[in-house]
């Protein structure tokens, strides 16, 4: 076999055969060297597909400051939400909406409900979200997350039957639904993304079957980030348990819903840890206002069997106040390997905190195209209390009215009539005690850390304080609004004229007048 020829100066030259082997040999090395860059750019994508925790927010419907063991209930029982809180964090000064509706629109967007644009431009009691609007779940869906909700929605009108599907949560960045449109205030239709799937479904079933679909979801997602959001319809009323707890707990109905909630968590977490995807999970329990006083007997804090509300334990009364009891919520974090165990935060928080918390952790940001209210409190989940931010204030808005402000340790109630109008419909506040149905004719302050109660106002004691509290509340009517005016940064989408001097609100409903010669009817009062 020849293996090599000679050139016209007679110098060797390579043969065909030995050619062809370096051109085999660069191309082995060659797809290497290919072999090699996709398997660590295959590496490298994992590694940031790991390093993007997952997050699971559980946001149970008109649950108490006091309706957990760990927070002060004497009388129910959650040693799941306990076993978290001692594996995890306690927020004691974790902030929601008086309404609902409201809290629901700050923790999807991070803002203030009536800064969020509104289809129709009218600020409703229960928001109707923008299609415009970015929720928590479109930002993460940008950076590769599986997304799901599991409960009450609330952000399509707050209707079974009349609300706009398309608005529903797989419209607003969720993969996946599994929920009601809204309240159970008398039914609960059941739907799987936006088909109906059950009407008027057994309401004694929905806990459970809520987180059966998340743990069943998780587990579709574990190779992936996931962010699972569990609205709870319970405990809003019409309250009601599966037959494993009904006629359990001391607390009655009430007390039953709790614990089936509690049982549940425990779900969550145990599906978490079976996963193996703890150590990149954080877990967030937090409620969407204070206690449904009026479900109680004599609009007290829930304490009976036959109470169907529940309890602010410490604070000022409930639902539809802007006093403690009403905004005051009871949170804990848990995140193995994360948050520190056993730990109470009492940094000042709040679900509009929730978006820009999860961007960050993510890797992302909220949109720059828009104010968000809420901040990264990334911080506070990892114990790094010294971090927080000590400027940071909270708004206590009823409705379109900004009603108090705080920062650090105090808070200053605004002057305010009895009767706001700008917090109709709840002018006239039915839904908490008569001894909270009060006005203030001057600033009133208080000291949260001394007199958590709010029953002393210390204003004339600290007049820098009050007047530093004045400033921000007159910063943030220019910057969003009050009843008497359109803030700066207040959102419309849909606007084809001239803004609004005032936030648009529906009108009020007029009561139809009895007939002439018609006798008058009591009311009949409800049990």
């Amino acid at each position: 076999m020849i293996l090599s020829t000679r050139s016209a100066n007679n110098s060797p030259q390579p043969s065909p055969i030995t050619l062809l082997a370096k051109v085999l040999w660069l191309f082995v090395i060659s797809a290497a060297l290919d072999g090699l860059l996709l398997s660590k750019s295959s590496e490298v994508a994992a590694a940031e597909q790991r390093s993007r925790p997952n997050f699971v927010v559980i946001f149970t419907d008109d649950q108490g400051y006091e309706d957990v063991g760990c927070f002060g209930s004497p009388d129910i029982r959650t040693p799941r939400l306990d076993a978290m809180a001692a594996e995890g964090m306690k927020f004691t000064s974790f902030y929601a909406q008086p309404v609902c509706g409201p809290s629901r629109a700050a923790i999807m967007t991070g803002c203030y409900p009536m800064r969020v644009a509104e289809r129709g431009n009218t600020k409703q009691v229960h928001p109707i979200l923008h299609s415009k609007e970015v929720t928590v779940a479109e930002v993460l869906k940008k950076q590769g997350y599986a997304t799901a909700c599991f409960g009450k929605w609330d952000l399509a009108k707050h209707s079974q039957k009349d609300f706009f599907p398309d608005l529903f949560p797989t419209h607003q960045g969720f993969d996946y639904f599994f929920g009601t449109p809204t309240s159970n205030d008398r039914i609960a239709d059941l739907y799987q993304n936006d088909k109906l799937i059950e009407s008027a479904t057994d309401m004694s079933t929905l806990t459970k079957r809520y987180t059966d679909e998340a743990i069943a979801f998780m587990q579709r997602s574990k190779n992936e980030p996931f962010f699972v959001y569990i609205p709870h319809t319970m405990p809003h009323t019409k309250l009601d348990a599966s037959p494993q707890f009904k006629g359990k707990s001391k607390r009655g109905l009430y007390g039953d819903v709790i614990e089936e909630i509690d049982f549940n968590v425990g779900r969550i977490l145990d599906t978490v840890k079976e996963l193996g995807v703890a150590q990149s999970t954080y877990v967030v329990f937090t409620s969407d206002n204070g206690p449904w006083l009026i479900k109680n007997r004599n609009h007290a804090d829930g304490r009976l069997a036959s109470d169907h509300g529940g309890s602010a334990g410490p604070l000022r009364s409930g639902k539809v106040s802007t006093f403690e009891g009403g905004v005051r919520v009871p949170t804990i974090v848990w995140g193995p390997g994360r948050v520190p165990a056993g730990v109470t935060c009492d940094k000042l928080a709040s679900t509009l905190d929730i978006m820009p918390t999860f961007a960050a952790l993510a890797g992302t940001a909220p949109p720059n195209d828009r104010v968000i209210d809420g901040e990264d409190i990334s911080n506070l989940f990892h114990g790094q209390f010294n971090k927080a931010n000590s400027k940071k204030a909270f708004y206590y808005y009823l409705r379109v009215h900004l009603q108090a402000v705080r920062q650090g340790q105090w808070k200053l109630h605004l002057p305010r009539d009895k009767t706001p109008i700008g917090a109709a419909p709840f002018s006239r506040n039915t839904h908490i005690g008569p001894e909270d149905r009060i006005g203030f004719s001057k600033p009133f302050l208080v000291d949260l850390e001394n007199d958590i109660g709010e029953t002393t106002d210390v204003s004339d004691k600290n007049p820098d304080v009050v007047n530093r509290l004045l400033t921000l509340a007159e910063s943030m009517r220019e910057d969003l609004g009050d009843f008497d005016r359109v803030g700066t940064n207040m959102r419309f989408f849909d606007l084809t004229g001239k803004r609004p001097s005032k936030p648009p609100v529906p009108a009020a409903r007029k009561r139809a007048k009895p007939k002439a010669g018609s006798k008058k009817t009591a009311p009949v009062k409800k049990t």
